[in-house]
């Protein structure tokens, strides 16, 4: 199973300004967002679920929180720690209809994107251009730890798709 960190970024890696997106809205990053995370489980935070509860993304939610008992959705399940989630992302893309890419998606928040980071093999960024100001942001990485597969210019972003050397 390959681990994907998606994120929508600014130049200065932020993420999040008062538990909103700091720029306005990009329909188009929305749509890719979406689709790519549809059919295919996701790890999220319980800040960031209770966030996109009225359309949550992904097809099984895996939700990271102290509280155990923190989200009533029958399509979620909550985790305590990181290896949890992963094991359970494992379950859940095994379980998965035959033909899908057997992946699994960090959604977010800062908290949890740094958690995870250690364990992504890919991450699909989308770089809204310029900066923005924020109070959350995407983890710095080292560049020499990854190498971008794919990138697309678009109107008010640019989407790469990065993959770990050596995974």
């Amino acid at each position: 199973m390959q681990l994907v960190s998606v994120a929508a970024l600014a130049e200065n890696h932020a993420i999040g300004l008062d538990g909103e997106l700091p720029w306005p809205s990009i329909p188009a990053d929305k749509r890719q967002y979406r689709a790519r995370v549809a059919d295919a489980p996701v790890i999220l935070g319980r800040r960031t679920f209770e966030s996109m509860r009225a359309d949550p993304p992904g097809e099984k939610r895996i939700v990271l929180s102290r509280s155990l008992g923190a989200v009533d959705d029958p399509n979620a399940v909550v985790v305590p720690d990181v290896e949890t989630a992963i094991g359970r992302a494992r379950e859940f893309v095994a379980a998965g209809a035959e033909g899908r890419e057997d992946v699994a998606y960090v959604l977010g928040g800062a908290a949890i994107y740094e958690l995870f980071q250690p364990h992504v093999d890919r991450m699909v960024l989308s770089h809204v251009h310029g900066e923005y100001e924020g109070d959350t942001f995407y983890p710095r990485f080292d560049d020499a730890e990854w190498t971008i597969d794919t990138e697309t210019v678009h109107d008010r972003f640019t989407l790469r798709e990065w993959r770990r050397i050596g995974r």
